[in-house]
């Protein structure tokens, strides 16, 4: 990046953790966005040129990975399966207990992840993000082939998982339990996701049906 550039990504960073340090302190509904701009000591409209609402200063953490899974599907090693890439990935990121699997028991991170799920306004905004998460990925999975439906509907399911996946480590890692003690179960959740992501539902979407409806 030149000057100019790297001038505009330390001003956005400098708005946006100001907002979450604020956020965290005073809760997200109780932060005005003139209390951010005041404290970044920046213009209301200076916030606004680089973030669109309230709820962005929080989720731009979260679009920066929006399309992750679509990188990693078109990074793989020739020959390897897009899902099996996708395992891989996520077991490599709970190895390293990466903050987006939930299974990182940082204060400050557990802090971030217990407003956004948390908060009414951040909770509803963040499927925007998904919502552009699941179409990069389905892209992703068409130019490797496959039929767009079938890229369209695994896409979705994957996502959904992924989500899923990082929401159960976070309750575990806030109901007490530390990210090293949960690590065998979040892999063994992972892995067992991915297989029937891979398998289909099978006799798990036959016993399901002799249930009543939910």
């Amino acid at each position: 990046m030149g000057l100019r550039e790297r001038k505009k990504e330390r001003t956005r960073e400098t708005i946006s953790a100001t907002a979450v340090r604020l956020f965290l302190d005073k809760g997200f509904d109780q932060v005005s966005i003139t209390e951010v701009a005041e404290a970044a000591e920046v213009s209301r409209r200076t916030l606004f040129a680089y973030f669109p609402t309230k709820e962005d200063l929080v989720l731009h953490r979260f679009a920066d990975h929006e399309s992750e899974a679509a990188r990693i599907v078109r990074a793989r090693p020739a020959g390897q399966p897009p899902l099996e890439a996708l395992r891989a990935a996520l077991l490599d990121a709970l190895a390293h207990r990466d903050p987006n699997t939930g299974l990182c028991d940082d204060p400050e991170v557990m802090a971030f992840l217990r407003m956004v799920f948390d908060t009414e306004s951040l909770a509803a905004r963040l499927s925007r993000y998904t919502a552009r998460g699941t179409d990069a990925l389905a892209e992703a999975l068409r130019e490797a082939g496959a039929d767009p439906l079938d890229a369209r509907l695994v896409a979705a399911q994957v996502i959904v998982v992924q989500r899923e996946l990082a929401v159960m480590n976070h309750e575990c890692l806030a109901a007490g339990t530390s990210a090293d003690d949960r690590h065998p179960e979040a892999v063994r959740a992972a892995e067992r996701a991915f297989d029937l992501l891979r398998d289909g539902l099978g006799r798990h979407g036959q016993a399901c049906g002799t249930q009543a409806a939910i």
